[in-house]
């Protein structure tokens, strides 16, 4: 671990997921829908599969989905031949209107979200976001989102870039838009593994939400009734997983966001930056 210091930075601004992270408890939008639209070309895909590569882009979702070896089996049974990217863009065209018009029914702030966007505006921070939904997926989850009170300064979708997570070209879009001084300075946020490797690539410190997210996989009725032994558990599997991709720091949720900024602010102001850590 490098012990070198630079001159001391203030943060300027963090950076959301948003399904799993900011709304959708449990992530199940997205989920869901894969589960249907390969289901509708006689490929049984499980919920537990259909996660596995959450947080990417959806249609290099699809893609690592068909490259699963049981997925792949199943899929030439079911079809005669092993799945091209021709078969991933029409599986993609399928996924599209089904995802559009679940998604509104699965945009519902996560406890604490609201709380947490109005605690970084009074620090002074900027908010910005990006997903692996493509623009026209995001763009109804972003009105839902800003009705409820969850309004972010940018965001940016999977389809947006050329190379999506877990690459670190939309954090960088919103560094951009965003008018920010230095990559150190901000924070990601997310529940998946891209979306960390994401803010990894891009230079950030990374904060990783193990119980409302994607790999938790409980909405939040099922998360409050299950028991407390059984929830850390969980808890800790999910930190295990994540822990894999090196974020600087795992929350439950982002209610708990709010403390660790202090600490980040504190190890800026020493002259710590995340590219060392």
């Amino acid at each position: 671990m490098s012990t070198e210091r630079h001159a001391p930075l203030a943060l300027e601004a963090v950076i959301f997921d948003w399904a799993g992270t900011l709304v959708d408890f449990g992530s199940f939008a997205p989920t869901q829908v894969f589960v249907e639209v390969f289901a509708e070309i006689g490929v049984a895909v499980s919920l537990d599969e259909a996660r596995g590569p959450m947080g990417m882009s959806k249609w290099d979702h699809i893609r690592a989905l068909c490259d699963l070896p049981d997925i792949a089996d199943r899929f030439r049974r079911a079809c005669g031949h092993s799945p091209s990217d021709e078969d991933v863009d029409v599986l993609y065209r399928r996924f599209m209107p089904l995802q559009v018009a679940k998604v509104a029914e699965h945009s519902a702030p996560i406890p604490g979200a609201r709380e947490c966007l109005a605690a970084l505006r009074g620090r002074g921070l900027k908010v910005g976001s990006c997903s692996g939904y493509p623009a026209e997926v995001l763009a109804p989850v972003r009105r839902a989102a800003d009705e409820a009170g969850l309004e972010v300064d940018h965001a940016v979708a999977g389809d947006e870039v050329v190379r999506g997570r877990p690459g670190p070209a939309q954090a960088l879009a919103n560094v951009v838009a965003l008018g920010i001084g230095d990559v150190a300075a901000c924070v990601k946020v997310d529940d998946t593994a891209p979306g960390i490797e994401e803010g990894r690539a891009a230079g950030m410190w990374t904060v990783a939400v193990t119980d409302t997210g994607n790999a938790m996989g409980l909405d939040l009725e099922g998360y409050r009734a299950t028991a407390p032994e059984a929830l850390e558990r969980r808890r800790q599997q999910v930190a295990e997983r994540l822990s894999a991709c090196r974020p600087h720091y795992l929350i439950a949720s982002v209610a708990e966001l709010d403390g660790v900024l202090d600490q980040i602010a504190a190890r800026l102001a020493r002259g710590e930056r995340p590219q060392a850590l």
